[in-house]
């Protein structure tokens, strides 16, 4: 038997009538340990640290609602069209979100808190990008405990185990995948510390330290893209978040090499 990372069996439990689902659990510790790793940063930049969480309010819901709209708007035969259920399209709770759109969601809905605080949006993003990383490093075993968006069949020692009922259709025999997740999850733990790293190594700041995260990220999930055999459109054979992937990650150099020379004082 080659050796395997298990799937948990379970993925949601019942507290009565009310279903506990292990995605929204690690969604709700991200989203804490973010602000908490935000609040001590903002108040290292003298900012007061009681605003993380009201900003938190305006761009937590937006991103999710962000997250929603753009698997929607990219996977849209699965809810329009013939024989489907339009109506479908807002149960969230039966999967389907996207970091890209959170991260879209989340920057509205940031931007709209900070200017009613008087706070260059610029200087907050700094301050989030390394809470934003490990966030998503916690979210993502999420999609351990639904045993979804898995790699390639590998047989290598850290395979992950994935059941007959969540295997892809002609792969019913193939017990093991690459773990994208966890390839992931590790990912953004080492993009948060490349990110405080390259902030103090480079005195990055004016939004220059979340375009480093954009620019760090995006490289990471382009290849753990290329792994990846969930069903995605396909352009030029690419799939679709591969194209968003390279699209912020050039927005992230752009941004980075506009304003390397820039001396315009920070909160400005």
């Amino acid at each position: 038997m080659t050796a395997a990372i298990p799937s948990p069996s379970q993925a949601v439990w019942h507290l009565g009538p009310i279903p506990i689902r292990a995605y929204a659990l690690l969604m709700v510790l991200a989203v804490l340990v973010g602000i908490w790793l935000t609040r001590r940063r903002w108040a290292a930049r003298g900012g007061d640290p009681g605003v993380v969480g009201d900003i938190a309010t305006w761009a937590v819901p937006l991103g999710l609602l962000g997250a929603r709209l753009y698997h929607v708007a990219t996977d849209w035969q699965l809810y329009f069209g013939p024989g489907r259920e339009p109506l479908r399209a807002f149960a969230i709770w039966e999967g389907g979100i996207s970091i890209f759109g959170a991260l879209a969601g989340g920057a509205v809905g940031a931007w709209l808190a900070c200017r009613r605080r008087g706070i260059a949006l610029r200087d907050f993003a700094d301050a989030v990008a390394p809470g934003i990383a490990i966030g998503q490093a916690i979210a993502r075993w999420g999609n351990w405990f639904n045993q979804e968006l898995y790699g390639r069949p590998t047989t290598l020692p850290w395979a992950l185990d994935i059941d007959p009922a969540h295997r892809q259709p002609g792969l019913e025999s193939t017990a093991t995948y690459h773990p994208t997740f966890l390839y992931e999850s590790l990912w953004n733990l080492g993009v948060a510390g490349f990110v405080i790293w390259a902030e103090r190594r480079f005195r990055l700041d004016r939004g220059r330290t979340f375009a480093v995260y954009a620019a760090a990220y995006a490289t990471g999930r382009a290849w753990i893209e290329w792994l990846r055999i969930d069903p995605s459109h396909l352009i030029a054979g690419l799939r679709l978040n591969d194209w968003t992937a390279l699209l912020i990650f050039t927005g992230a150099v752009v941004y980075l090499v506009a304003t390397r020379k820039s001396r315009e004082p920070v909160g400005s």
